[in-house]
């Protein structure tokens, strides 16, 4: 062991104390999660495509993703459920934190995943767009198909749900630090069929729209929710980022 050590010092490399490898587990993430931006010709600015190229940034990878600032992806995960969902989950951020921590080993190319690039992300989502601004109700039912912030403060925090007419609530967006670079149009993983007499809740400051496949003749409230900063506590009896909808 002790032999082991002074050959790792010697070249310069971590030493290797996890059993998670790039090729087994962290490879498949970043192909999943970051290749689309992260390869030759993306939009990042260095590729993450093979382990050589990982490597040399496994220490800011992980701080970033235990930061969660990347991959940018600006909805709270479990306060509603997106198509092309972006963020990691916490298995996820934990592996790469693992292997970071443990070496970054590079492991067994046998276990490498096909090359492959991931599918494009949905930039748009097709629909009118409601505007919400406090409270909304709806004079008859509604599909929609997502919502979409078209104007907030950078770092700003805003929570949006549905509160339905036998009292159950729908949770449909939460961010807690809004990223500019990260947004686009968020489009729900079903489309959610809001019956008539639905109470759209808007906590924060922010101008949003929900995207719906049909008109909506509503009725808005001269109300609106005060605005809050990230971190605060959240306006009693709207739903927490943990619960799902009832």
């Amino acid at each position: 062991m002790f032999g082991a050590v002074i050959f790792s010092l010697i070249l310069g490399h971590d030493i290797v104390t996890t059993k998670i490898t790039w090729a087994r587990e962290i490879s498949r993430i970043v192909q999943q999660r970051c290749a689309s931006c992260h390869r030759a010709g993306g939009s990042a600015p260095f590729a993450l495509a093979t382990y050589d190229e990982a490597r040399p940034w496994a220490r800011s990878i992980a701080e970033e993703v235990l930061e969660r600032r990347m991959p940018p992806w600006n909805p709270v995960k479990g306060f509603g459920q997106f198509r092309h969902e972006a963020g990691l989950s916490q298995e996820e951020i934990g592996l790469i934190a693992d292997w970071v921590e443990g070496g970054a080993p590079r492991g067994d190319p046998r276990y490498l995943p096909p090359a492959a690039l991931p599918a494009p992300v949905a930039r748009t989502v097709a629909g009118l767009r409601v505007p919400v601004a406090g409270q909304l109700v709806f004079a008859k039912p509604l599909t929609a198909r997502g919502i979409a912030v078209t104007r907030m403060a950078e770092g700003a925090a805003i929570s949006v749900w549905a509160e339905l007419p036998d009292g159950s609530t729908e949770p449909l967006l939460e961010i807690a630090h809004f990223r500019s670079a990260a947004n686009q149009p968020y489009e729900f993983l079903t489309p959610l069929a809001l019956p008539a007499g639905t109470r759209l809740h808007l906590e924060g400051t922010a101008t949003v729209a929900l995207i719906s496949s049909g008109a909506l003749p509503a009725r808005q409230s001269a109300r609106s929710a005060p605005g809050r900063t990230a971190g605060s506590a959240a306006t009693p009896g709207a739903p927490r980022a943990e619960e799902r909808s009832r």
